[in-house]
């Protein structure tokens, strides 16, 4: 177990400790990793705790930093806490800037980011209009020194390329030698070691190729999260087919187009699934030279006629390790993940071998930095790129374990996880407020968690969540399943998606023209800091955008000529905007984004707005068009604690005057009846927009904001026709 005192601390500071001047390591402690309770700082001799601070001493200094309002003691759950002040920000800045390891730091990621202009501020053009300050970004540089080994590993990212002999399973067999008695998974009521682990997975990986599989060949999956989804993940890794994940959630004309995407020979269908693969399955168009394997989940139904019990071809399978995986290439795909379908059909991206090996060295060492005796805790679908590679790739880095979980619940979340003894989570921002909305409990810091990474968290409940959970690092990144290099908060500061090492831009961009601006030159224009504009990422090699299995769907996501002639970019679809010190922070998505009274709306921090409002539990924005006015106005769905008749208009409508700009503020509010979700609990808005505001297409109740008006009204028949009708000026 690392604990703050003394292992984080810095050499030159921890000498204090021995001279029993405790000030400076006390509001080091407090200002780079943030409060911390009393039995953090003191020696504990019943518990063998003798490398921290003498507890008589401690309470004179806190006594007299408290004094100096430099600290603020509190009480939580019966336990002492300590949290610095502004002015003890202030006061622990003036003697850090004398110290080389800060000019060690800056110096080491000048060669990665440029250099720093120190105490400039700038200004947000933002609604939310937060940005990062010099001082935030000290205390983050120093939050990295005492781990610089595990941060700057530029040499082992040296040996990860396309044409490199890399792979998910050469790493699991690698675990399974060097810790072959850690626990590698846990799920439910069963464990595997990495030693365990491996070899199950061996188990499929040596029967299919007794089958005769080809490199390269589509197996198309179809299972919930349970251990063989991940044997099986792994085996392709191994043997060099491509394992399909079918989204689970899928359905029909979905579920039809997504088995068809590929030419196979071979099914996997998990028991828990069986009746919607049947309702597809003459679609599909099978032969004799297909092969269905049923892979039994609990055993609570019989094998239907003309599928192969996989279970039991696996029972007496080689538990070696296969002869191919020695030759497989970093380049090489090895399953596909399909893109979550908010708009159209799902695409098919290639998750390839050196995608995941990088993600291990990202994840697992320079961001959460997990340890032997970690666990983390997998609530999503591992057909999902952030279950994979920001989950499991995590845990793999240093013998660390998966505690996975069917499905996510936010009821069982922190029950789960007190279970499993989970130190870590990765999450979705639909996790953390779906976490967050429930009623509190004694659970919500009953748990030893303290460190999670994912995409998502909201800047309006950023800080929230971290005080009622007792999360200490929070480890956001922004990035796509089908592009290699992201955004992360490796600094960990607050409502950020940290920085990028890879090369990439931040452009300017027409929204009513659906295109990046370009200047008198005929090249792209970066946007200036607190500026919102499109992020590209420079295409170093054909792996840095994985691609589509469409062509043509590939295709659309380049740009060429961008800065030079002939340098090629990924299009990310994705407005971000940079706060200061090359720490930026998600906008929107372009297809959501919308302009109105001659400004660009984001619907994301319209969203964050409307769903801080407390009988709010989920919300979507998005454009509409009214007849006789330019651009789209804003409506918003919300799904709702209350019934539309007892919602408290008067106070959204102060929340939302009170934080955001007039031509921002949603005309029409749709209260859902029922909240349908992507697999990754976001709203799905395509149809929300064919619908708009029109009662034919809906029986969901319909408010508006008429101009002139204080408050919100139902929509009724009349008023909607004298709206079409133009009769009123928006």
């Amino acid at each position: 177990m690392i604990n703050t005192i003394p292992d984080k601390i810095p050499k030159p500071i921890l000498e204090n400790l021995e001279k029993g001047s405790y000030d400076k390591i006390i509001l080091f402690t407090l200002a780079v990793f943030g409060s911390h309770k009393l039995k953090e700082f003191v020696n504990d001799p019943s518990m063998s705790i003798e490398n921290r601070m003498d507890r008589a001493i401690f309470f004179q200094w806190a006594d007299q930093l408290k004094e100096k309002k430099f600290i603020e003691e509190f009480e939580l759950d019966d336990e002492t806490y300590y949290r610095i002040t502004s002015k003890g920000e202030d006061e622990i800045m003036k003697y850090l800037k004398n110290l080389k390891i800060l000019e060690q730091l800056e110096e080491d990621f000048k060669k990665y980011l440029g250099p720093i202009e120190k105490d400039k501020d700038i200004s947000s053009k933002s609604i939310s209009g937060y940005t990062i300050k010099y001082k935030d970004y000290v205390f983050g540089l120093l939050s990295l020194y005492w781990r610089l080994d595990s941060f700057l590993i530029g040499s082992e990212f040296e040996k990860i390329g396309p044409e490199k002999k890399v792979s998910l399973g050469k790493c699991l067999e690698r675990n399974a030698i060097k810790f072959p008695n850690n626990k590698a998974l846990l799920f439910e009521d069963q464990e595997y070691t990495y030693k365990e682990l491996n070899e199950e997975i061996n188990r499929y990986a040596n029967f299919f190729l007794s089958l005769g599989v080809k490199k390269g060949e589509v197996i198309n999956v179809f299972l919930k999260n349970r251990p063989e989804l991940m044997f099986l993940m792994a085996a392709m890794s191994k043997i060099g087919t491509i394992g399909s994940l079918i989204n689970t959630n899928q359905r029909a004309t979905t579920l039809r187009h997504s088995l068809k995407l590929n030419q196979v020979r071979i099914y996997v269908i998990g028991e828990e699934l069986i009746d919607a693969f049947e309702e597809v399955k003459e679609d599909l168009e099978l032969t004799q030279e297909n092969k269905i394997y049923f892979l039994e989940d609990k055993g609570e139904r019989d094998i239907p006629d003309g599928y192969l019990n996989l279970s039991k071809e696996i029972v007496n399978q080689i538990i070696k390790n296969p002869p191919t995986t020695a030759d497989i290439l970093g380049k090489e795909t090895y399953v596909y993940i399909f893109t979550s379908g908010t708009t159209g059909l799902p695409k098919a991206a290639h998750i390839r071998n050196a995608h995941t090996v990088g993600a291990i060295l990202g994840w697992g060492k320079m961001a959460l930095n997990m340890q032997p005796d970690d666990i983390i805790y997998i609530s999503l679908p591992m057909y999902h790129s952030n279950a994979l590679h920001l989950g499991w790739a995590s845990a793999i880095a240093n013998g660390s374990a998966v505690a996975l979980s069917r499905r996510f619940s936010a009821r069982n979340f922190w029950k789960e996880i007190i279970k499993y003894k989970a130190t870590c989570f990765n999450y979705i921002g639909e996790i953390c407020r779906y976490v967050y909305n429930q009623p509190p409990s004694p659970n919500d810091r009953r748990h030893n968690v303290y460190k999670i990474g994912g995409n998502g968290l909201r800047p309006e409940m950023w800080k929230e969540f971290k005080e009622r959970f007792g999360i200490k690092e929070v480890y956001e990144h922004y990035g796509m399943t089908e592009m290699v290099g992201m955004f992360c908060n490796y600094l960990n500061l607050d409502c950020t998606i940290g920085i990028c090492l890879s090369p990439h831009a931040i452009v300017k961009y027409d929204i009513e023209k659906s295109e990046p601006i370009r200047g008198d030159d005929g090249f792209l224009q970066r946007v200036g800091v607190g500026e919102a504009g499109l992020f590209l990422m420079k295409i170093l090699n054909p792996y840095t955008f994985a691609g589509y299995t469409n062509k043509t769907a590939s295709k659309q996501k380049i740009i060429e000529n961008a800065f030079e002639d002939g340098d090629i970019w990924l299009y990310s679809g994705d407005m971000l905007k940079y706060i200061g010190f090359h720490h930026a922070q998600f906008v929107d998505r372009l297809g959501d984004t919308f302009r109105w009274k001659g400004e660009n709306v984001s619907t994301s921090e319209v969203e964050d707005v409307i769903s801080s409002f407390e009988e709010v539990d989920h919300s979507s924005v998005y454009g509409v068009q009214i007849p006789g006015t330019e651009g789209r106005v804003g409506m918003a769905s919300i799904f709702s604690k209350k019934k539309h008749d007892e919602f408290n208009f008067n106070e959204i409508i102060k929340i939302l005057n009170e934080n955001l700009p007039r031509y921002a503020i949603p005309l029409f509010i749709r209260f859902l009846s029922k909240l349908s979700t992507t697999s990754t609990f976001k709203i799905q808005k395509s149809n929300k927009k064919k619908v708009g505001f029109d009662l034919s297409k809906t029986d969901d109740p319909i408010y508006v904001l008429l101009p002139d008006c204080k408050e919100y009204i139902q929509l009724t028949e009349k008023i909607y026709s004298d709206i079409i009708n133009e009769k009123y000026r928006f």
